[in-house]
Formats: C-alpha cells, sequence, structure tokens
C-alpha cells in the first residue's frame, strides 16, 4: 500500500506526459488537417500558368543599373489636335458604333471562304494601335493560315481540352457550357482560314541580353485584343474567343515563339458558315453595368 502511494505521483506525471504528447500530435494533425483542406480548396487545377496575371514587376527582369530600360529619355513630343464633332454627330456616331458591336457575337461556326489578307494585316495594325504600358506595346500576332499547322493547333488544343472538360474545369463550369452547347471538339479551327494567335510578352529582351520590364503586359494585351475584336467586327468578319487552358506552352513550341512569350488568346477568324447558329442570349442593360456618380 505504502508501495503504491509512493509511486503514485510518478504515474500521474507518466500520464500527464502521455495526455501532453497525445494532445501535441493532435493539434499538428488538426493543423495538417486544415492546411491540406486550404490547399486543397485553393486549388484550381483548370488556372493556366500561361494566363496568371503577370503584371507584377520582379527584380530580375530589371537590368542591372536599375533605371535603363533601352528607352530614349529625350522623345520628342508634337502638337495633337483630334477631330472634333457637334453634339448631333457625336451622339449619331456613338449610337452607329454601339449598333455595329451590338451584332458581334461569338460564332464556333465558321466558314472556309477564303478572307484577304491584306484585311487581316490590317486588322492586327489597328489592334496594334492600343496603349501599353511604358509603350513598350507587349504583344505579339502570330497568324496562321497553313492548313498543317492549323490541323497541328486543332490536335493540341482537343487533346487537352478533353482533360479539362473531363477533369480540371469542375461540374459547376461544364454544366455552365451545358447550355452553350460547347465541348472539346473544335472543328473551326481547321475550317477558319485564319488563326490569329496573340502572345503576350511578360519581358522584353534589350541589345545587351539583359531583360526589360514590360508594364501591364497582361492588361496591355487585353485592350489591344478587344481592339482587335472590334475591327473584326467592323469589316463583316466572325471569331470566338478561345483560351485554350493548358495549351500554352505546347502552342508556343509548335509556332517557334521565344521564352518570354505566353499565350493570351487564340482567335479563329473568317465568314459565318451558311448554316452558323448562335445562342439566343441577351445583354444587361445599361443600368446594371454602368454607376453614374
Amino acid at each position: 500500500m505504502e508501495l503504491f502511494s509512493s509511486l503514485t505521483p510518478v504515474f500521474i506525471a507518466i500520464i500527464c506526459v502521455l495526455i501532453g504528447i497525445i494532445l501535441k500530435s493532435n493539434r499538428k494533425n488538426s493543423k495538417k488537417g486544415k492546411s491540406e483542406t486550404k490547399n486543397k480548396s485553393e486549388s484550381r487545377p483548370w488556372v493556366d500558368d500561361d494566363l496568371r496575371d503577370s503584371t507584377d514587376l520582379h527584380e530580375e527582369e530589371e537590368d542591372a543599373d536599375g533605371d535603363w530600360q533601352g528607352l530614349d529619355e529625350n522623345i520628342a513630343h508634337v502638337s495633337f489636335s483630334a477631330e472634333r464633332y457637334s453634339k448631333g454627330e457625336m451622339i449619331k456616331r456613338s449610337k452607329e458604333f454601339y449598333e455595329l458591336l451590338n451584332k458581334r457575337r461569338s460564332v464556333r461556326f465558321i466558314s472556309d471562304e477564303p478572307v484577304p489578307r491584306e484585311v487581316i494585316n490590317n486588322v492586327i495594325k489597328a489592334a496594334g494601335t492600343s496603349p501599353s504600358g511604358a509603350h513598350t506595346e507587349p504583344w505579339t500576332f502570330v497568324v496562321v493560315q497553313d492548313p498543317e499547322v492549323k490541323h497541328r493547333i486543332r490536335e493540341i488544343i482537343e487533346e487537352e481540352e478533353e482533360i479539362n472538360y473531363k477533369k480540371r474545369m469542375g461540374d459547376r463550369w461544364v454544366n455552365d457550357l451545358k447550355r452553350l452547347r460547347t465541348n472539346w471538339i473544335k472543328e473551326y479551327l481547321d475550317t477558319a482560314p485564319y488563326l490569329i494567335l496573340i502572345f503576350k510578352q511578360v519581358y522584353g529582351m534589350l541589345p545587351n541580353g539583359q531583360k526589360k520590364t514590360h508594364y501591364y503586359n497582361e492588361i496591355s494585351v487585353s485592350i489591344a485584343c478587344g481592339i482587335l475584336l472590334a475591327a473584326l467586327q467592323n469589316v463583316g468578319l466572325v471569331t470566338v474567343t478561345s483560351t485554350p487552358l493548358n495549351c500554352g506552352p505546347r502552342l508556343r513550341v509548335l509556332l517557334q515563339r521565344p521564352k518570354n512569350e505566353k499565350l493570351l488568346l487564340l482567335l479563329p477568324v473568317g465568314y459565318p458558315s451558311k448554316d452558323a447558329t448562335v445562342p439566343d442570349l441577351t445583354r444587361k442593360p445599361l443600368d446594371d453595368i454602368m454607376v453614374v456618380m
């Protein structure tokens, strides 16, 4: 009895140590579980690294001096004047332009009828008038008209898109697309007379081999894409904005583009086929997209 009494404090100490170890282990497992859950919830396997916003400035993309970007410090400034219209003419032109663009639709049924190459040159020149961060013009428009190259592009995209639809995108996204009747089959990539692939230059290269920062490169190229869509609508051509997820690296290699370029958008361009259809969609009214203060 006395021996048991003398050992009781020892047993209590051992039990306390064991309880402490168990609680510590449980806390670690709990934190690990929360971390895994958080990582799992934050994981978006459909996200394409090429489409991530890369406008942040990184030290390695700046030159060693930190101030020379190969830009002319003494660039000339010239006088500027714009066409001035009467109030009535302004309203008329703004309405006509809206009505033109309001007819724009994403068309997936594109004819193989030839389109004048000069038209393509002009709409891309129009896109090249877009503003850009520090006037770096960080865009490359790759025009593909060769049937074999177009078909290889289709093979790459359909291979990845099937995986996207079945695994990466998730049920919610796939269900949202059902009403638009889209899938991973992209016949228009073969039939469209032109494929325009727009690459963003995430940085430039200086004559001395150092990297040149391209400020807001993704926003700049996105604005250029918007102007390109308007220019295509203006000449009566159709397209569908395509962001081929997880295809960028393979398409970049196929088209022999340098490593500083990442695919942002792909546009099949041509006339609509005679049996073309589009979803009967409506656009939000002005009150839903504009706030006046």
